[in-house]
């Protein structure tokens, strides 16, 4: 891995109310994250990141923040985070919180105040009368408040949006960056990063965003190694480009990757194109399988439809789960392969599939409520975690979890996974232990292998082959380090990626 620590990564997503539960309460949280540090550290990590840990009203999962400088009660204190922090890099793992600059919650104590004391109302977007935008999470992106006015939420009514015009706004996040770098906070995860600047006509990629990212990226620097990434959909890759620029965000989301079918020539290109952004301007790319957004690659990977897109058009078509967990392994082994810094969601390791049968009644994510149940919503993928047992809570903690788990998981649990060679858990554990000695940061060198098949050489010598095609495919000389699957004498088979050196 090149110096700079986050240039070749393996950083490992928290869904903090999902991972472990230290208190009994059926809901994740700091004293079960610290009692699954040692989890980690075997599983290979350089890094944690956490999604929103603020007090939160939880109306969207905690990306409603009522105060950027504490920590929700059900989580914890800000004494068992930093203590979280301490033992996280005792273990010589980083820790990189969520920051959510574009809304907060109508419970934090500035919009409160915008509601009893209009002159304050210039921090967030309130105007006479609404236009007619939508919002990302259906619906009108405005409501009216008591006086006539209407308010601007990209998402939730839950979340104004902050108005960025303000230098109230500005002041208040660099104040919060220094905050958490001040207490061993190694980097942000920047949430809907270029959704920050509006204008009468237009909510995204305006161009004074890049002023603020700057201005962040000044502030890290003080700081020494820190890292603020980026979480930046766009489809215009000269305009993504710019947010990774030297003195901007560090990295950022590859969602193009993670959308991607598994489809040779599509993953392909989508490498290539992603390479081609990053090279020029020295940033390294991200790879990215999945997330607390996104349908669980198991199940994706089953299907006849093989994309991702918001919007949950996709839920509950037919999926195979041999299919999907074949699939899932040789993306993993191909995305940890790739140059630059990689992503695991919670659970990823385990080989966990989307839960698509929730109760509606358990169903929390505001896009199932805003759409009237058409979307059937994230929650599917942030059920909590299987960690031992024959039945649930399957060692998570407390019981019922807060979010219901399917009663045949203990087959999917870490401890029936552990020490099974053939197991997912295995897998990512022996992978991640090879790509801190062999992979990372650098570059790539693509093998003619045909069409069906995805080949290349990395710095180190060692060489990945995923075949895709329905042939058996001849392997490249060298040594076997690690196969996703079954190979056949000296042949790779369908869906299965092989590193060899």
């Amino acid at each position: 891995m090149s110096q700079a620590w986050w240039r070749g990564a393996a950083i490992y997503q928290v869904y903090l109310r999902s991972f472990a539960d230290g208190n009994g309460d059926g809901v994740g949280d700091l004293a079960g994250l610290r009692g699954r540090l040692p989890y980690l550290k075997d599983l290979g990590v350089d890094a944690i990141w956490l999604n929103p840990w603020y007090p939160s009203p939880m109306a969207d999962g905690g990306y409603d923040v009522a105060d950027y400088r504490g920590i929700e009660p059900v989580f914890g204190t800000l004494e068992e985070a930093e203590r979280f922090i301490a033992d996280a890099h005792e273990l010589g793992i980083k820790v990189i919180i969520d920051v959510v600059p574009n809304h907060s919650s109508t419970e934090s104590a500035w919009f409160k105040e915008a509601l009893t004391a209009p002159e304050t109302r210039e921090r967030f977007w309130f105007r006479d009368e609404p236009n007619d935008w939508q919002s990302i999470f259906g619906g009108p992106a405005w409501t009216q408040v008591a006086d006539g006015q209407w308010y601007l939420h990209l998402f939730a009514p839950e979340q104004p949006d902050f108005n960025w015009d303000s230098p109230e706004v500005h002041a208040d996040f660099e104040n919060v960056l220094r905050f958490w770098f001040e207490r061993g906070v190694d980097g942000f995860r920047v949430d809907s990063a270029a959704l920050l600047f509006k204008d009468a006509e237009r909510w995204e990629d305006l161009d004074p965003v890049h002023d603020v990212y700057r201005r962040w990226r000044e502030i890290a620097d003080e700081y020494g190694d820190r890292i603020l990434i980026g979480e930046v959909w766009l489809p215009d890759q000269e305009r993504f480009a710019r947010y990774l620029r030297p003195d901007e965000l560090h990295t950022a989301f590859n969602f193009d990757f993670l959308s991607c079918p598994w489809e040779p020539a599509e993953l392909r290109r989508v490498i290539e194109l992603t390479l081609a952004t990053h090279t020029p301007i020295g940033a390294p790319p991200t790879w990215v399988l999945s997330n607390h957004d996104v349908t669980r690659p198991v199940t994706r990977y089953g299907r006849a439809d093989t994309t991702f897109a918001h919007g949950g058009a996709l839920h509950g078509t037919p999926s195979d789960p041999e299919l999907g967990t074949r699939r899932a392994r040789a993306a993993a082994l191909l995305a940890m392969a790739l140059p630059g810094c990689v992503y695991v969601y919670q659970g990823e390791e385990l080989g966990l599939p989307e839960v698509e049968d929730l109760p509606d009644a358990a169903r929390q994510d505001p896009m199932y409520a805003r759409s009237g149940g058409a979307n059937r919503g994230r929650d599917g993928c942030r059920v909590p975690l299987p960690w031992s047992g024959e039945s649930a809570p399957f060692g998570f903690g407390g019981h019922p979890t807060w979010l219901p788990q399917p009663a045949d998981w203990a087959p999917m649990t870490a401890k029936a996974q552990t020490g099974d060679p053939g197991s997912m858990l295995s897998l990512y554990r022996t992978a991640l232990r090879l790509r801190h000695e062999l992979l990372g940061d650098g570059t790539l060198t693509w093998l003619p292998m045909g069409p069906r098949v995805l080949a290349f050489t990395r710095d180190s010598g060692l060489t990945c082959v995923t075949n895709l095609g329905p042939d058996p495919v001849p392997l490249p000389p060298g040594e076997i380090l690690l196969a996703s699957g079954p190979l056949t004498g000296d042949r790779i088979l369908q869906d299965t990626t092989a590193w060899l050196i």
